[in-house]
């Protein structure tokens, strides 16, 4: 029985069974912040089980792909080297809404293995949690399971509710026993029952493991009954694959046979069992899958794990012998393998090819040196030495080897690795990023006062209690007029840079004329905002109470700025596809600057499109609303967290028209404050980010007026209006091209008369052959070399040298006839002249071009050729 045949008889049973065929959800999870990607069938049912959603049916079925490769569920050192662990699986699984529950669970189980796959009933064994008795009389009474063959599994130590037949959500929440399945391949292989001593041999193997959620765990640890138990199962299709076809590992069932015989023929490698293949063949799925499902390989994130899935499986390749390109060409043997079941693999196969190949042509260029840095380290380390993590944060730091992927390398070998080495070479340099970014004025700060408050959601001025004072890094007491410093306050409506968008500028004004001209506002810690500027007029001392007055036209282009940056992520991810995500962003008075990942260019439509979606926000001219709530509630919520960003149990989440994202920013009231917004630019900053700046309000009005006195000018100095200049413009380069060839044609007639006139100044080398050296005039450089070849073809045999002078330097020409070639090169004479002129040039023996630099030496040069050519023809 195929794999894609297995697959498809389960969703077929199921639905059989009154279930509804769930699509698989993608990699990146839209409902669990705490997973880096979808490691089970029941992530996209989470909500569903917490009573935080509802679906139109109560029962389900799919086959869910899966990723486990980074995070707290990562099986990505292990594959290559175990006969069940891969980085990209499927799972399939049953689920029950508060419907049927344990009978019918084991009983459709039971059905589906022995009557719709055949497996023979003496061969399955199953597990029960300790204290399930119902689950335990169910196998027992009902299906009719021997009692030997029924193990209870119990807590481990002593710890009730901790065991692997116990399943829990998290610390709190839906949990409940579980029951496991297990075939026995029999006693001619090792290993035990579960349970046993001898349980981690491959005899009895886990195929489905079937969960029922009966209880409500509180923070104390009592257990509820729930008043909808459900059932959750997953088994995955790989091991029953193997199963059904008789195989003892996952890597010899049919799907990974042909992806294996593909990369065998792509590496050139003869030996199929070698454990590399093995490594590929799993490599592609999970990278196509996770391209498919938007994420591209970056530094971060999900994306730093892709971008070690794909260097992980090209060492493989390359230490098969392959040091071209060949990953890439594995996604049409993907496609031809799992594109029925996954017709996605097809449609984007060509996206997956390109966003494969552009890191497989990035990474080869490093590989090799990486690899000889390594090898040298090995080859010098001691016998029994660990490679010294230096080392390792070198090859990652440097050549972009994933520290893993140089633990792979040294496990192959025996040699052990020094992360803990590595991670503090890692956390220095953390340290030297977080100082280089730090605020010029703000560096080493030392402040232990109280927190600010930070007002300025509601208000741009206010009165505040100044709690410290600093002069060119040092704690005052007071700052004297002229002075720069940086002002403590324990309240201000002045924002603090963060998350791209630029702190706020303004006064602090006081007693007696006090004002300081705060040009910036940074902060020295989470909570602690510093006010960069100069004390302008009176003195300034701790403990005094100023009044703050925000720049209220700086806040509010800023502001403009920063909510259609909003709109703009999200119109980008309609637009270019759900894979883009911010990788920066700067947001000032004068424009939005917004990095996203992305590996292409946006069209010129594009952008247009991006452009009236987030102007057809604008105009919609709905209200902007922040509201603070949990983290958990807001992502579940629909509210998008920037990946790699910190943020704590309470989080700020803006709506801003079509747009929901955590931003502790400062924004606009209604969408249609922000007025006109336009894209300025799009380009690349790195590979597979783009960056786009944009502008909004009256610096779109200065943007566009400018853009127009520009077209009025142009339109003027052709003579015709704004309306018609493309097609003027198309006219005027008609007209230059065709003028361009007549331009040609004349020169190539001047240069037929100019040389029938030179054949007379041709002086004679020997009784055949002749020497013709001329500077000319009135012809350009480009029609020497038609000259020179046409004035071989009628001299015959000849050496020829002409030149002309522009603008003080001269061109040259050297053309020789086959005859002579042999003693005079065309390449040496144009050398031979233009050092002379301070330049150089060379060519082929028979045409050769050059040029010098001082055309005073022309005459003095062009008198020497005769002497130097009879020489080379005398010799």
């Amino acid at each position: 029985m195929k794999t894609s045949e297995i697959r498809q008889k389960f969703l077929s049973f199921f639905e059989s069974k009154g279930h509804h065929i769930v699509s698989s959800a993608s990699l990146v999870p839209g409902n669990d912040p705490t997973l880096l990607f979808t490691n089970a069938g029941m992530v996209q049912f989470k909500d569903v089980f917490t009573g935080k959603e509802t679906r139109p049916y109560n029962r389900a079925t799919s086959s869910q792909r899966c990723v486990r490769a980074g995070g707290k569920h990562n099986d990505l050192e292990n594959v290559g080297y175990t006969a069940r662990h891969h980085t990209f699986f499927e799972m399939l699984g049953n689920f029950s809404f508060g419907d049927y529950f344990k009978q019918d669970a084991i009983r459709y189980a039971w059905e589906l293995l022995t009557t719709v796959y055949q497996l023979p009933a003496e061969k399955l064994w199953v597990t029960v949690y300790q204290e399930d008795d119902e689950a335990y009389d169910i196998w027992a009474s009902e299906i009719g399971v021997p009692k030997e063959r029924i193990i209870r599994i119990g807590d481990k130590g002593g710890v009730r509710y901790n065991s692997d037949n116990f399943w829990q959500m998290a610390d709190t929440g839906p949990c409940g026993p579980c029951s496991e399945i297990f075939y026995d391949h029999g006693a001619d292989v090792w290993g035990g029952p579960p349970g046993s001593p001898e349980e981690d041999g491959d005899r009895y193997i886990e195929v489905w493991n079937l969960v029922f959620m009966q209880f409500e765990r509180s923070a104390d640890g009592s257990m509820t009954p729930l008043p909808k138990p459900c059932v959750d199962t997953g088994m995955g299709l790989e091991r029953i694959s193997a199963v059904l076809q008789h195989v003892h590992s996952n890597y010899e069932i049919d799907l990974f046979q042909s992806l294996i015989h593909a990369a065998a023929r792509e590496t050139k490698t003869n030996d199929l069992s070698n454990n590399s293949l093995k490594v590929i063949a799993d490599h592609i799925r999970a990278c196509s899958f996770l391209i498919i499902d938007g994420v591209i390989p970056s530094n971060e994130g999900r994306g730093y794990v892709l971008r070690r899935i794909i260097r992980r499986a090209l060492r493989h390749g390359h230490k098969l012998g392959q040091k071209g390109l060949f990953f890439y060409r594995l996604v049409q043997d993907l496609g031809q393998a799992m594109g029925e079941a996954y017709p996605e693999l097809i449609q984007q196969r060509e996206r997956i090819e390109q966003v494969l190949r552009q890191e497989e042509e990035r990474f080869s260029e490093t590989l090799e040196n990486g690899m000889r840095i390594l090898e040298g380290a090995l080859a010098a380390l001691p016998a029994s030495a660990k490679l010294d993590g230096q080392t390792l944060f070198t090859l990652y730091d440097t050549y972009g080897f994933p520290v893993d992927l140089t633990a792979d390398i040294c496990r192959e070998r025996g040699i052990e690795v020094d992360l803990d080495g590595f991670e503090v070479a890692m956390e220095n340099q953390r340290q030297m990023a977080r100082a280089s970014g730090k605020f010029k004025t703000a560096e080493g700060l030392s402040y232990s006062g109280v927190q600010t408050r930070f007002d300025g959601y509601t208000t741009l001025e206010g009165k505040g209690t100044v709690t410290a004072l600093y002069v060119d890094g040092t704690s005052v007491q007071s700052v004297a007029q002229g002075q720069q410093a940086v002002v403590v306050l324990d309240a201000t409506p002045f924002y603090a840079e963060s998350g791209g968008q630029v702190g706020d500028a303004g006064i602090l004004s006081g007693d007696n004329g006090l004002s300081f001209d705060v040009q910036d506002t940074q902060k020295i810690s989470n909570q602690v905002f510093g006010h960069q500027g100069v004390l302008s007029a009176g003195t300034l001392s701790v403990g005094q109470t100023v009044q703050a007055q925000v720049d209220t036209e700086r806040r509010d282009r800023v502001i403009r700025n920063h909510s259609a940056t909003h709109l703009m992520h999200k119109a980008l991810r309609q637009v270019l596809g759900s894979h883009v995500q911010q990788r920066g962003s700067l947001v000032d008075a004068e424009k939005t600057r917004f990095d996203f990942a992305h590996d292409a260019a946006m069209s010129a439509e594009q952008i247009a499109q991006v452009e009236a979606i987030v102007n057809d926000q604008v105009l919609a001219n709905q209200a902007v609303q922040a509201q603070l709530m949990s983290f958990d509630d807001a992502v579940s919520g629909g509210a998008m967290a920037l990946f790699g960003e910190k943020y704590g149990d309470e989080v700020r989440v803006l709506d801003i028209g079509f747009s929901r994202e955590l931003c502790g920013g400062t924004h606009v009231q209604r969408t249609g404050d922000i007025g006109l917004f336009k894209i300025v630019s799009e380009g690349g900053v790195a590979a597979g980010v783009r960056r786009i700046e944009a502008i909004t309000g009256i610096n779109s009005l200065h943007w566009v007026q400018a853009q127009e006195r520009l077209l009025n000018e142009a339109s003027a100095s052709l003579r015709t209006q704004p309306e018609g200049l493309a097609a003027r413009i198309s006219a005027l380069q008609s007209q230059v091209k065709d003028l361009e060839r007549e331009r040609e044609q004349m020169q190539s007639k001047l240069a037929a008369s100019a040389g029938q006139d030179l054949l007379a100044q041709a002086v004679p080398l020997n009784d055949s052959s002749r020497l013709l050296v001329a500077t000319l005039q009135g012809v350009e450089a480009k029609a020497l070399r038609e000259m020179a070849d046409q004035l071989k073809n009628k001299l015959q045999s000849a050496v020829i040298l002409l030149s002309i002078v522009a603008d003080g330097k001269v061109s040259l020409v050297a053309g020789v006839t086959p005859d002579l070639t042999s003693k005079v090169k065309a390449g040496d004479l144009v050398g031979f002249v233009a050092s002379q002129m301070g330049g150089k040039g060379g060519g082929r023996p028979d045409m050769a071009m050059g040029g010098g630099n001082d055309a005073s030496v022309l005459p003095q040069a062009n008198a020497s050729v005769q002497a130097w050519v009879e020489s080379k023809l005398g010799a």
